[in-house]
C-alpha cells in the first residue's frame, strides 16, 4: 500500500525587461541601479572577455565603484571557443572564492559569447540569480541580448548545454559598434538578415536593400550612419520580441529562430569555429533558400534576392572547399531540432514569412538523399 501527496507549484511569473538602445549608456546603467533595478543585490560580478575589457569592461567596473556598488570583474580569453563548460565552472569557483552569494547580480559586458556564457552562468549560480547584459556587436544586439537563450558549446555541437535566463535589462551600445573589426560586425548583419527573411518583407527586408550602404560596403568599409544603425538595432529587436513573447521556451514558434542555422551552426563547428557564427549562418541561409526552392516553399528569384544581399553585407554564401558534404551531414544529425535520427529545418514561406507545415510545427524533416543531392548542386 502506496501514500501519495500532491505537490502544487503553480504560479505566474512576469519576465518582462526593458531594452534600452543608444550610446553611452553607462550612466543609464548606474542611474537605473541607484534607482532600485535589481533589489536585494549587496555585490556585482561584471563578466566580459579580454577584448572588450579594457574598452568597457573596466570603465564600468571604475564607475560603478565610485558610485558606491561593491563590484569585480571577471575575464575570459575571448573567442568562440572560450564558450564552454570548462570556462563556466572556471568563473563559477572565482565568484566563490571571491565570496559571492546569491546576494549577487551578474553583468554581462560585450557580444554574443559573453551574454551567452554569463547568462547560463546566472541561471545557474545560487539557483538563479539577477543578471544585466550590456551588448558591445551588433551579433548580441540581434540575437543573444534579447529572449533569454543561454548556453554553451560541446565538442559535439553548439549551444547544447544551457538554461533560459532572462535579463532584467538589456542595454544596447552602439557606439561600440564603431571599435569592432568589419569582420566582427558583418557577422552580427547575418542574424540581421535573417531576421527580416523570417519575419518582415515590406519594411525591413527592402529596407536593408536599400540601406545597407549606409552601414557597410562589399569591400569591407564601415559606414555606420547612426539613424540607420539605430533603426537595425529597434527592428531587430522587435522582430525577435514578438516570437519570444509568444514561445518563450522554444515549443514550437520560436523554431523559427533557427532560420539558417540547422546548417550554420554544423558550418560553425565543423570549421573549428574559423568561421565566425554570422559567417556561417550567412551560408547556412543560401543553403535553407536553395532547399527551399527544391521543395516549393520560395522561387529561385526569392533565394537569389537572399544569396545577394548577404554578399552585399561582404557575408560567404558558398560551402568553404575543406568541408566535405559528408562532414557537413554528419554534423547536422547533432542539431537540437533532430528527432528520431532525422534532420529537421525550418523555412522560409517566401520573404517575410515563415512555413508552418500540416501538423502545425514550423519545422520539418528532410530525408539526407535530398540535402545530399542540393549540396552537390551547391558545390557544382
Amino acid at each position: 500500500m502506496s501514500q501519495r501527496f500532491q505537490v502544487e507549484l503553480k504560479k505566474l511569473v512576469d519576465n518582462s525587461y526593458e531594452i534600452e538602445i543608444g550610446e553611452r549608456l553607462f550612466p543609464s546603467l548606474i542611474r537605473d541601479l541607484q534607482e532600485g533595478l535589481v533589489p536585494g543585490v549587496s555585490k556585482f560580478a561584471i563578466i566580459t572577455d579580454s577584448s572588450v575589457e579594457p574598452l568597457y569592461g573596466q570603465p564600468l567596473l571604475k564607475l560603478m565603484r565610485q558610485n558606491g556598488f561593491a563590484a569585480e570583474l571577471f575575464a575570459f580569453p575571448a573567442g568562440e571557443p572560450s564558450k564552454t563548460r570548462e570556462t563556466k565552472a572556471l568563473l563559477e569557483d572565482q565568484l566563490l572564492s571571491h565570496s559571492y552569494g546569491r546576494d549577487c547580480c551578474i553583468i554581462a559586458v560585450g557580444g554574443g559569447a559573453v551574454t551567452d556564457l554569463a547568462g547560463f552562468l546566472a541561471g545557474t549560480f545560487g539557483r538563479g540569480v539577477p543578471s544585466l547584459n550590456y551588448a558591445t556587436t551588433l551579433l548580441a544586439a540581434a540575437d543573444a541580448s534579447v529572449g533569454g537563450k543561454t548556453g554553451v558549446n560541446t565538442p559535439v555541437a553548439t549551444n547544447l548545454i544551457g538554461v533560459f535566463h532572462q535579463p532584467r535589462k538589456v542595454y544596447i551600445e552602439l557606439a561600440a559598434w564603431r571599435t569592432l573589426p568589419v569582420r566582427e560586425f558583418r557577422s552580427g548583419l547575418a542574424e540581421t538578415i535573417k531576421h527580416a527573411c523570417l519575419a518582415d518583407a515590406k519594411f525591413f527586408f527592402e529596407y536593408l536593400e536599400n540601406n545597407i550602404g549606409k552601414i557597410v560596403t562589399p569591400d569591407g568599409e564601415l559606414i555606420l550612419d547612426p539613424e540607420t544603425c539605430e533603426q537595425i538595432a529597434l527592428h531587430n529587436c522587435r522582430i525577435k520580441y514578438e516570437v519570444v513573447e509568444q514561445d518563450e521556451h522554444e515549443s514550437n514558434l520560436r523554431q523559427i529562430l533557427n532560420l539558417g542555422h540547422t546548417a550554420g551552426r554544423a558550418l560553425e563547428a565543423v570549421s573549428g569555429y574559423t568561421l565566425l557564427h554570422g559567417e556561417a549562418v550567412a551560408v547556412g541561409l543560401v543553403i535553407q533558400a536553395k532547399l527551399g526552392v527544391k521543395l516549393g516553399y520560395m522561387t529561385g528569384e526569392q533565394a537569389e534576392r537572399v544569396a545577394a544581399l548577404l554578399r552585399r553585407a561582404g557575408l560567404p554564401t558558398e560551402i568553404p572547399d575543406a568541408i566535405t558534404n559528408r562532414m557537413l551531414m554528419d554534423k547536422m544529425y547533432t542539431d537540437k531540432k533532430v528527432r528520431s535520427g532525422r534532420i529537421r529545418f525550418v523555412f522560409q514561406d517566401g520573404i517575410g514569412a515563415m512555413k508552418r507545415f500540416a501538423d502545425g510545427s514550423y519545422s520539418t524533416p528532410v530525408e539526407e538523399a535530398t540535402i545530399m543531392e542540393l549540396l552537390e548542386e551547391i558545390r557544382g
